[in-house]
């Protein structure tokens, strides 16, 4: 994301942004901070004509069950099935179109479908845990896919990260990328948890908890929950730091 106006500071151009409503590179709480936090004032590049006009990632048109994470193999996952929506918006409220919006998230139980992941919980051999789509003309972007599970993490003692899809895309121009988290409404583990705490504006919090949609929902089917995602300005939704 890019943050304006800016201030010089021993002779290198730092961007002055909110600190309560944007995750600091250090935040003791979480501990994986501690070691990989920059230890030196960030250099901030100034914008050129390719970083405004491009280029930007997404022009190839994902696949037809690219955003339906539950028809992605031949059976079906465990769990709630959910439908997440919504619309990416610049700093305007002017929508973003064709942009790529990426998804990647912990299954029903917990587990993240790669090796590192040694948490004890089942894989579920029909579900990914992976997707893509390109918004359209309206900013509107949609996926089906699996409500994740909490799993312990130990960063401190009984440890668990709320429920959470992590999501990825670009705006307009290779400099607007956005990496954030979306979390769902009412996790008791909110006030337990130093990623989503390290957000310290309250108001930003509320920016990355997705709300309960019931005409998104299909009877008998999925549960509906819509997130919005603005990319910059004001109403920015709060960004995952490169460490997180």
């Amino acid at each position: 994301m890019q943050h304006e106006p800016a201030q010089e500071r021993r002779g290198i151009l730092v961007p002055q942004e909110d600190e309560l409503e944007q995750p600091p590179y250090l935040y003791p709480d979480y501990v994986g901070t501690r070691l990989r936090a920059p230890k030196e004032p960030l250099i901030i590049l100034p914008k050129t004509l390719s970083d405004i006009t491009g280029p930007i990632y997404g022009h190839h048109r994902p696949g037809e069950l690219d955003n339906d994470l539950t028809r992605q193999h031949e059976g079906e996952p465990q769990g709630q099935k959910i439908i997440v929506h919504g619309r990416v918006l610049d700093g305007d409220g002017r929508p973003v179109r064709n942009t790529l919006v990426e998804i990647w998230q912990a299954n029903a139980a917990g587990r993240y479908r790669h090796k590192v992941d040694q948490h004890p919980a089942p894989i579920d051999p029909n579900f990914s845990g992976a997707g893509r789509t390109l918004t359209d003309d309206d900013g509107y972007y949609r996926f089906v896919t699996i409500k994740p599970g909490a799993y312990p993490w130990q960063n401190h003692y009984n440890a668990w990260r709320p429920a959470h899809i992590h999501f990825s895309l670009f705006g307009r121009a290779f400099r607007s990328r956005l990496v954030t988290q979306m979390y769902f409404p009412g996790d008791p583990l909110f006030f337990q948890d130093p990623i989503f705490q390290s957000v310290r504006d309250e108001k930003a919090r509320r920016r990355m908890i997705s709300s309960f949609d019931l005409e998104a929902t299909i009877p008998e089917e999925a549960l509906g929950f819509r997130f919005d995602i603005v990319l910059e300005g004001r109403d920015a939704t709060p960004s995952e730091r490169p460490h997180a």
